[in-house]
Formats: C-alpha cells, sequence, structure tokens
C-alpha cells in the first residue's frame, strides 16, 4: 500500500526534530541567534541582518510559515527530541526550479561537532528525493567552511564547481562558493539514502 502523500511537515531522527517554524518560536529562535552570532557570522549571509527585533523576528517566520503552506519554500527549525529546544535551522529551498532544492543548513556553537548538521541533512535528503520526487539536490558553502563542506561530502554529494569571487564575505571581500549536488539517479547508492528518518504531513499521518 502506498504511503499518503503531503508536505513533509515534521521530520524525526534519532535526536533531532524538524519542523516548519511558527511565529511562536520567535523567542527562542531570537536567543539561539543572539548566543551564536559571532560564529554564525563568518558563514550566514543572513546573520549580518542580526540582531533584528522580536517584532521582526515573530513576523519573519509567520512569512516563512505561509509559504511553506503555499509550497514557496521549505524552511525548517532543528529542534531538540523535546520538539522545543532550539538547534538551528536547515531548509530546502527552491531556488533553481521545481525540479530541483539547495539545502543550508546552521547548528548552533554549543551543537557542533555531533554529526548533527550530517543527520538534519541526511534527513532532508531522503524527504527530497522520496516525498517531494526532486531530480537533483545542491549544497552550497563557503570553501573555508570545512565542516560543511564534510557533510556534503559524508551523505555522496559530488563537488560539481567552485563559483569564484561570486559573493561578499562578512568584512565586504570577495569570497568563492563551492556547489555540490546529488542527482536522484546516484542518490539510491549514497550515504544519504541510509539516513534513519520519519516524516509526517500536517495531520500527523507518516508520509516516509
Amino acid at each position: 500500500m502506498a504511503r499518503p502523500s503531503g508536505l513533509a511537515y515534521s521530520i524525526h531522527t534519532p535526536r533531532l526534530i524538524l519542523r516548519c517554524w511558527h511565529p511562536t518560536d520567535a523567542n527562542s529562535l531570537q536567543r539561539a541567534i543572539n548566543d551564536n552570532l559571532d560564529y554564525l557570522r563568518p558563514w550566514m549571509d543572513w546573520a549580518r541582518q542580526e540582531p533584528e527585533s522580536l517584532e521582526m523576528k515573530t513576523e519573519r517566520l509567520r512569512r516563512f510559515r505561509d509559504d511553506f503552506l503555499s509550497r514557496q519554500d521549505f524552511v525548517y527549525g532543528i529542534f531538540g527530541a523535546d520538539g522545543v529546544r532550539v538547534i538551528g535551522g536547515t531548509g530546502l529551498h527552491t531556488r533553481e526550479n521545481k525540479d530541483a532544492r539547495e539545502i543550508g543548513y546552521w547548528i548552533g556553537r554549543p551543537y557542533a561537532n555531533k554529526g548533527l548538521a550530517t543527520e538534519s541533512t541526511g534527513a532532508l535528503t531522503r524527504v527530497a528525493f522520496e516525498v517531494n520526487r526532486v531530480e537533483r539536490i545542491e549544497i552550497r558553502c563557503d570553501p573555508r567552511n570545512q565542516a560543511s563542506a564534510r557533510v556534503a561530502e559524508k551523505l555522496g554529494f559530488t563537488h560539481r564547481s567552485t563559483l569564484y569571487g561570486n559573493k561578499t564575505d562578512a568584512e565586504g571581500r570577495l569570497r568563492d562558493t563551492m556547489v555540490w549536488s546529488l542527482d536522484s539517479a546516484d542518490y539510491p547508492g549514497s550515504p544519504a539514502s541510509k539516513a534513519a528518518v520519519a516524516a509526517y504531513n500536517r495531520s500527523r499521518i507518516q508520509i516516509l
């Protein structure tokens, strides 16, 4: 019997819950970002706009949720197993076309070097290929961010190219971008395909 379909509204891994942000998460998210701002700024473009007010954060999460439910973009919070403690953020971004996704991720400093970025990204990779039925997934990162590059490599993504001087860093200097990708044809044999994950739609019915 085929599984029910729908958006992967929440995703469970052995140590994490990834779920659609809700405006009521604004306080917890703001605290997590403020506590990690110096750690995030070198790598996350959006962190240069921080700190922002709680009102702005609440409105941002409201937009994330609206975009998620209208299938325009899929931004997830990364939470501990309790579904409340903010570990980081991630997303299946629709930046290219309907048949591709880009995964971005950040993990707070207290939770770094524990394999959580790999765990959450592996889960999203399975959701993208097995629920959303995309043809390709990309991960992009600064070549100096070796931890981020290792996530892509461990999950079976291939380094396709490096874009030279295509962005600026937090100090306004030109920086490069590595482009990693995994195609649907290569996915079944990849480490990502073996990620432990359960995904549920908004009605809490399991779809993966």
